[in-house]
């Protein structure tokens, strides 16, 4: 597998950096895997200057606004529903591997709900105020034992990925026999993103530098050998995802425009399935 020259594809929307740089991005579509891609992408060297704000909820245990009240509120109801969704497909509970732990709060609900868990996070502040939690983050993926994990998550991280290919080969390797592979991501075909387009905060460019469709990553991952089992909708993001784009809309009627946005959103889906964000449930096949 190789990827295509991105310079090449065509441009579908152009984005601007709503959160550090205020620079603007092309979206190229890639129609093997029906995503797109923010071009041109931060070298590995640069990509973390994108990351220093404040705004940046997930490195943060913020409450300072609003908008961070409503997040850390929906991340505790969140993380019981994740809780719930690993013992569906693991009872027996086993051993966890959280890529992109941020400040490490799944973790800590997934080991004192009798886990053995360890953790990955880049961001030297998130892991600081995860480490402090009582969980163990490593620093090195690679430094990993291979095929030694019952269960990997990745919750809204995989969009984050320079290296996407070899990022998912080495998630395999590190996956047991029939492990289970557990994604979260936007979806760019979603009607709150048709309509804020440009706007749409999940696209989040350029920490975000792939952008997925239902049908892209199901692809995508059957061709490294996996087996989707299910696919299941993430009802809040609609709302959360639609008040940062009316703040970035610099909208009047922003908090009443967000509901009703992420509300509409939700009611196309639940004919069309095109969720704000889905989780995706993926088996390592043997």
């Amino acid at each position: 597998m190789q990827y295509p020259d991105f310079s090449r594809l065509r441009t579908k929307l152009t984005v601007k950096d709503h959160t550090v740089s205020n620079e603007k991005f092309e979206l190229k579509h890639w129609p093997e895997y029906d995503m797109l891609v923010t071009h041109p992408q931060p070298s590995e060297e640069t990509l973390a200057s994108y990351y220093e704000s404040e705004d940046y909820i997930s490195h943060t245990d913020s409450k300072a606004s609003v908008t961070d009240k409503l997040y850390q509120s929906v991340k505790t109801v969140m993380l019981k529903k994740k809780l719930k969704l690993l013992s569906t497909y693991h009872p027996e509970k086993g051993t966890l591997l959280d890529i992109g732990s941020g400040t490490g709060d799944f973790l800590n609900s997934a080991q004192d709900d009798g886990w053995i868990v360890s953790g990955y996070e880049p961001h030297e502040k998130a892991k600081s105020l995860a480490v402090k939690k009582g969980v163990s983050i490593d620093d090195n993926l690679k430094t990993l034992p291979k095929n030694n994990f019952d269960v990997i998550t990745m919750w809204h991280v995989l969009e984050h990925i320079p290296n996407l290919f070899e990022h998912i080969e080495l998630v395999k390797a590190l996956l047991k026999d029939s492990g289970t592979l557990i994604i979260a991501v936007p979806n760019y075909k979603s009607q709150d993103a048709k309509h804020y387009q440009k706007f749409w905060a999940a696209y989040d460019v350029p920490r975000h530098l792939w952008h997925f469709s239902a049908t892209g990553i199901s692809k995508l991952f059957s061709d490294f050998g996996f087996i989707k089992k299910h696919q299941h909708p993430m009802i809040f993001d609609a709302y959360y995802v639609s008040l940062l784009s009316e703040k970035y809309k610099q909208s009047l009627l922003g908090f009443l425009m967000a509901i009703f946005n992420g509300f509409w959103s939700n009611l196309k889906a639940v004919s069309t399935k095109e969720y704000s964000s889905l989780i995706y449930v993926f088996q390592k096949s043997k």
